[in-house]
C-alpha cells in the first residue's frame, strides 16, 4: 500500500481533477437536484460517479504505463479516433469554459455587490487574471494554489453541510407534491446532471496530460499504484462533495417550490441566500467566498486543460510543427481560448442555462463512445498484460457504456415520440 508520504508527494493530477470537477456539476446541478427533486437524486449521482470511474481511471493507468497521453493512444488506435476526439474538443472549446466563467462572474458580482457592472465585463477580468496566472506560473503554480483552495473548500463544505443538517429541513408548503423525474423536464435534467457528474468524460485526457506535466516538473514518475491511489483520493473527494451539495439543496429548498434561476447573477444570489437564510446572516461571507473559490478553481483547471488538449491534438494532426511543450504556443493557446469564450459569454449574456444545457448534452451523448475509446487504449498491445485493468474493472466499463447508451436512447425516444 502507498504510504501517506508518497500520496502527498504525488498529489497533483487527482487533486486537479477534483478541483475541476467541483464546479458546475456540483455547485449548480447537485444543489439544484436536491432543491427540486430531493434525496432521490443521490441515486443518479452515485450511478454516474460509479459507471464513469473506469473511463477516468484508464487515463491515469494508460499514461503511467506507456508514458503517452490518452490522445496519443487514440491516434495509435486509428486517425478516426483522433478526429472524433478533435471534434469533441472543438465543441468543448465553445461551451464548457464559457459556462464556467459565466457562473463564476455571477458569483463575483454577488460577493462584491458590483451589480452595475455587466457580467461580460466581470468575465473578461477573470479571463485576463486566470490567463496571466496560467501563462506565468504554468502547471506548478496552479497545483500549489489548488492544493490550498481544495483543502479549504472541502473543510468549509463539510462544516456547512453539518450546520445545515443541524438546523433541520425547511418546512414544506402545504400542498407540495414532489415533481416527477421521469417526464420531459426530469429526463432533460438527468441528462445534464449525469452528463457532467462528476465531470465530462472527455476530461479523462486532461488527467493524462497533467500527469505527464507533473513528471516533467519533478523529473520522476511514480509507481502505478501510487498514481492510482492519488487519483482515487481526488475522485472520492469529488463524489463526496457532490453529495454535500445535494444535501444542502435538499435541506434548504426542497418542498418550497423555489426554482433556481438560469441567470448567472440571480442564481449566485439564490445559492448564497439559501445558505444564509437557513444558517444565519453571519455565514454570508464564509459561504460566498467558498462558492466563488469552487468556481474559480474550476475555471483555472479547465482553461489550462482545454488549452493543453487542443495543442496536443493539433500536434498529432500536424506532426511537422512541434506545438506541445512550446511555451509560446501554450501562451497563445491560453489567450485564444479566453478570447473565443469571452465572445460566447458576451453573446449569451447572463443566460448560463443555455450554455450549461448544450455542454452537458454533448458530454452525455459522447460519454459511452469516449469510454470505449479509453478501454481500447488500456487493452492495447502497448500495455503489458499485468498492467491492464482487472476483469471487474472491465465489466464495470461495459456496464457504464451500456447504462449511458441506453439512457441516451431513452432520451432520444422521449424527444421523438
Amino acid at each position: 500500500m502507498p504510504t501517506l508520504k508518497s500520496l502527498l508527494k504525488n498529489l497533483g493530477p487527482g487533486l486537479l481533477f477534483a478541483s475541476m470537477a467541483i464546479g458546475t456539476s456540483h455547485l449548480v446541478l447537485s444543489t439544484k437536484a436536491g432543491a427540486q427533486y430531493g434525496l432521490i437524486m443521490v441515486i443518479p449521482i452515485i450511478l454516474a460517479n460509479l459507471f464513469k470511474y473506469p473511463f477516468f481511471e484508464f487515463g491515469v493507468r494508460y499514461t503511467n504505463v506507456t508514458e503517452r497521453t490518452l490522445i496519443e493512444g487514440y491516434l495509435k488506435r486509428g486517425k478516426g479516433y483522433l478526429w472524433f476526439y478533435a471534434l469533441i474538443t472543438l465543441i468543448t472549446t465553445f461551451t464548457i469554459l464559457a459556462a464556467l466563467y459565466t457562473v463564476t462572474a455571477g458569483l463575483f458580482i454577488n460577493l462584491f455587490k458590483v451589480t452595475h457592472t455587466p457580467i461580460s465585463h466581470i468575465a473578461l477580468g477573470l479571463f485576463v487574471f486566470i490567463s496571466l496566472i496560467l501563462i506565468i506560473g504554468r502547471y506548478k503554480l496552479m497545483e500549489v494554489s489548488l492544493k490550498f483552495i481544495v483543502s479549504v473548500l472541502f473543510i468549509a463544505l463539510l462544516i456547512t453541510t453539518g450546520l445545515v443538517l443541524l438546523k433541520g429541513n425547511v418546512t414544506e408548503i402545504a400542498d407540495f407534491k414532489p415533481p416527477s423525474v421521469f417526464n420531459d423536464a426530469g429526463i432533460l435534467f438527468l441528462i445534464s446532471l449525469m452528463g457532467w457528474m462528476p465531470t465530462t468524460v472527455e476530461a479523462s485526457s486532461w488527467v493524462s496530460l497533467w500527469s505527464i506535466e507533473k513528471w516533467k516538473s519533478e523529473k520522476q514518475k511514480p509507481a502505478l499504484k501510487d498514481s492510482l491511489t492519488e487519483f482515487n483520493t481526488g475522485y472520492i473527494i469529488t463524489s463526496l462533495l457532490a453529495i454535500f451539495f445535494l444535501i444542502i439543496g435538499w435541506a434548504t429548498l426542497y418542498g418550497t417550490r423555489t426554482e433556481l434561476s438560469g441567470n448567472a447573477v440571480t442564481f449566485a444570489d439564490q445559492v448564497v441566500q439559501l445558505f444564509t437564510t437557513h444558517i444565519g446572516p453571519w455565514a454570508y461571507i464564509f459561504i460566498a467566498i467558498s462558492a466563488f473559490a469552487t468556481m474559480f478553481s474550476t475555471c483555472m483547471t479547465a482553461h489550462d486543460a482545454i488549452t493543453r488538449v487542443s495543442l496536443d491534438v493539433l500536434d498529432l494532426l500536424i506532426p511537422k510543427v512541434k506545438i506541445t511543450g512550446n511555451k509560446m504556443f501554450f501562451a497563445v493557446g491560453i489567450v485564444l481560448l479566453a478570447l473565443i469564450n469571452f465572445i460566447v459569454v458576451f453573446a449569451f449574456s447572463a443566460n448560463m442555462g443555455q450554455l450549461v444545457g448544450l455542454a452537458t448534452f454533448v458530454s452525455f451523448i459522447v460519454a459511452p463512445i469516449v469510454g470505449y475509446m479509453n478501454l481500447k487504449n488500456v487493452m492495447g498491445d502497448e500495455v503489458p498484460l499485468k498492467y491492464r485493468p482487472h476483469i471487474w474493472l472491465q465489466s464495470l466499463t461495459y456496464a457504464g457504456i451500456l447504462f449511458l447508451t441506453l439512457f441516451s436512447l431513452y432520451y432520444f425516444w422521449i424527444m421523438v415520440f
